[in-house]
């Protein structure tokens, strides 16, 4: 199994170039069972990076364009009137897949980003009074624009919680950059993309995650660093339970990519910055600093 996942991440990484930790920790989050934020500008991958990974992983995939007209409806699907049979037949709306693309989630209003938070925590929609399984697996992957650009809603705290990790793909290096550039189209690289992975081994490897063993010393060294975000004056907020289990099952997945099956501090501080920065606030800026806030956690925490 760990063939196949070595496998993945280098298949992933002829598609989207010099982005190695992106998408091991983009992997983590998904056989972690969390679902994954991308933050950045636009332009640079982060819609790539989702194809690449339903491609890869051999999932079903929908993407939906969020934006300020978008209804709960056109999520998660409605009921239209079959004159043939004289009653409603409800129609799946693009919710109902394994790998969801929300694409440009903070251009489309609050109403319409509520209608994902039932289904990213439960793996269920209730439309009309009747609840709805989805597909398992069930992923998504939101992509957000920087909150200071124009015609964005931002995502309030309870459904930026909702995701297990945020991560930001950034300028390429100028090496890699002038491969984009001599290279092939990643569009094109896309279609030859064969699945590695069927749904019973996805599966398999999302147990095996869950199993990997933590050490009563790790759990102490994860509490030190969730309890100084309560207890120290810069933090606005502390992290909740949630969050600490958050931390836990992404420092598992990363652990297990590593083809270990215990954990040591490294993998949690490896993990760190991309489960926990969204759900940091300076108490002293007005724009979070949640960046520096981690660097402090991993300066200041003793590992022992």
């Amino acid at each position: 199994m760990q063939n196949l996942l070595d496998n993945c991440l280098k298949t992933a990484g002829k598609v989207i170039l010099g982005k190695e930790t992106e998408i091991r920790l983009s992997l983590t989050c998904l056989l972690a069972r969390g679902h994954l934020l991308l933050e950045d500008q636009p332009g640079m991958g982060k819609t790539i990076l989702a194809h690449t990974l339903a491609r890869v992983l051999g999932l079903s995939f929908a993407r939906i364009q969020f934006t300020s007209d978008l209804l709960p409806g056109d999520i998660l699907g409605t009921s239209v009137f079959d004159k043939n049979s004289g009653q409603f037949v409800f129609h799946d709306g693009p919710i109902f897949t394994e790998l969801l693309l929300a694409d440009e989630i903070n251009r489309a209003t609050p109403k319409s980003q509520s209608a994902l938070l039932e289904a990213m925590e439960e793996g269920q929609v209730t439309i009309e009074g009747a609840t709805r399984p989805l597909p398992q697996p069930f992923f998504v992957i939101a992509t957000q624009n920087p909150t200071h650009q124009g015609g964005t809603f931002p995502l309030p705290e309870s459904q930026l919680d909702r995701f297990l990790m945020r991560l930001s793909l950034g300028y390429p290096s100028l090496a890699v950059e002038k491969s984009l550039l001599l290279g092939q189209s990643r569009r094109d690289l896309l279609e030859d993309i064969q699945p590695l992975l069927n749904h019973q081994q996805l599966a398999a490897l999302q147990d095996a995650v869950q199993k990997v063993r933590a050490s009563e010393a790790l759990i102490d060294y994860l509490l030190r660093l969730v309890t100084a975000t309560r207890s120290h004056p810069q933090f606005a907020l502390g992290l909740s339970p949630r969050s600490a289990l958050a931390l836990l099952a992404a420092a598992r997945g990363w652990a297990f990519l590593a083809g270990r099956d215990y954990l040591i501090p490294e993998d949690v501080q490896a993990v760190l910055p991309a489960v926990t920065a969204h759900r940091l606030r300076d108490s002293a800026a007005v724009h979070g600093q949640s960046g520096a806030l981690v660097q402090w956690l991993l300066r200041e925490v003793p590992v022992l």
